[in-house]
């Protein structure tokens, strides 16, 4: 438990975590083109996501309304363990669902 606060706090995520303990994740590289769209909330969500995934992932899925937002949402802190706090999802959800809603 100590291994996965320290790597979090350091904001080294996952990838430094799986290689503290001798396995390797290969995220791919961010593209140009999946910068996210600017706004309030898009930093929180870069580093936030950011630590799992790339934006790729992100810009890729399909526009969804802030109720389609909030299960992916959930589904990434209940089934995949996301380190954020509520507000911090709840902020990311607004996000989500203004820049990448179903009328973007």
């Amino acid at each position: 438990m100590k291994l996965i606060l320290v790597a979090l706090v350091l904001g080294l995520g996952l990838p430094a975590l799986a290689a503290a303990e001798g396995k390797t994740i290969e995220q791919p590289p961010d593209h140009p083109y999946a910068a996210l769209s600017d706004g309030p909330g898009a930093q929180l969500t870069r580093n936030s996501c950011g630590i799992c995934h790339s934006t790729d992932y992100i810009v890729t899925q399909p526009r969804g309304d802030a109720k389609q937002w909030d299960a992916v949402v959930t589904k990434m802190l209940k089934v995949y363990g996301a380190p954020i706090s509520e507000a911090d999802a709840k902020a990311i959800i607004e996000y989500l669902a203004t820049a990448y809603g179903p009328s973007r």
